[in-house]
């Protein structure tokens, strides 16, 4: 991510998910709500 997406992440109040997108199966399972990352940015 860039510094921008990071400030607009940050302006809006959205939380960050931060995962491996190279394992198979994670970004779907990202989708569904799973518990695969890191959250940044909820307070």
């Amino acid at each position: 991510m860039d510094s921008t997406a990071i400030s607009l992440c940050m302006d809006n109040a959205l939380p960050i998910m931060v995962f491996n997108v190279r394992k198979k199966g994670n970004v779907k399972r990202a989708m569904e709500g799973k518990n695969i990352g890191t959250i940044v940015g909820m307070s």
